[in-house]
């Protein structure tokens, strides 16, 4: 059977089963929570609040990649999974190892030993971050555009780091240094960060696609767990920027870029079922029911 030519199992277009829907949902809870406790915390001085604020920034990422690991295997099989995700790790640990080595193609920058485990210099949970978002996003990517998908989740995973890198950056769990432009609405991130994040994205995503199978469904209850994963990080990033972090300029500029991919991907799913995506609570519901 030709790579190209993927056929969802039987057992997945029929839906998950119970247990696998638990573990699936509890997983992605318990991320969503640990980001939603993160600009609870975030502000205080006090010593033992300040780690607890650095396990749930390494937790979220962990939990997070988790949620999208099993959403693939579920979705797509084993074997999709795992060709995911050793794809992504090792793509995103050389891009990582040059980046900081280099300062190319993101700027020269360095992280800090908060982050946890070090991997011949960079944070195990850096990879692990990529792996959270380039599933979502290649998924969303081959729905938006059949032969621009390597462009649009490339932009995609610019635009989420739009949302993270000044947050990352204000907690000092990364620094920059540079005398170029900067990326608008803040002064200590450089624009290069930007343009390499759409390189390196533009370079998974082609390797992504032309690895892994193409989903044939027109869509599943699976599908949804994506539906509602990239709405709340649209949702979470603008309000958190916004009301939480005092950032309405990183609120705008995130929103409208990652907004590009979520609108479209939104629109091509309501072409699809319409009823299903009436409105945000009511997609919220399907996911849990």
């Amino acid at each position: 059977m030709s790579i190209r030519q993927f056929s969802p199992r039987l057992r997945s277009r029929r839906g998950l089963s119970p247990i696998k829907r638990f573990l699936l949902l509890s997983v992605l809870l318990i991320a969503i929570a640990l980001q939603i406790s993160y600009p609870l915390l975030d502000g205080s001085s006090d010593k033992n609040i300040q780690e607890w604020l650095r396990l749930v920034t390494i937790a979220t990422v962990y939990w997070g990649a988790g949620a999208m690991c099993l959403h693939a295997w579920f979705a797509y099989g084993f074997g999709y999974a795992i060709s995911y995700l050793s794809i992504t790790f090792t793509f995103a640990l050389i891009v990582e190892q040059i980046g900081s080595r280099t300062g190319w193609p993101f700027g020269n920058y360095s992280y800090d030993g908060s982050l946890g485990y070090f991997v011949y210099g960079v944070p195990l949970v850096v990879p692990f971050a990529w792996v959270m978002l380039a599933h979502p996003l290649l998924i969303a990517a081959r729905r938006i555009s059949k032969h621009w998908v390597f462009l649009v989740g490339g932009f995609g995973l610019m635009a989420w780091d739009i949302f993270l890198d000044p947050q990352m950056v204000n907690a000092n769990r990364w620094t920059w240094e540079f005398d170029g432009p900067a990326m608008p609405y803040t002064d200590n991130i450089p624009l290069s960060n930007s343009v390499g994040w759409l390189l390196s994205g533009m370079g998974l995503m082609a390797i992504l696609h032309a690895l892994l199978p193409l989903d044939r469904r027109k869509s599943g209850s699976l599908i949804r767990v994506i539906d509602f994963f990239l709405l709340w990080s649209w949702f979470s990033g603008i309000v958190g920027n916004l009301f939480f972090f005092d950032r309405p300029g990183i609120a705008l500029l995130g929103g409208v870029a990652f907004g590009l991919i979520v609108l479209p991907y939104f629109f091509n799913r309501s072409e699809e079922h319409t009823s299903e995506l009436q409105s945000p609570m009511y997609l919220v519901c399907r996911l849990l029911l």
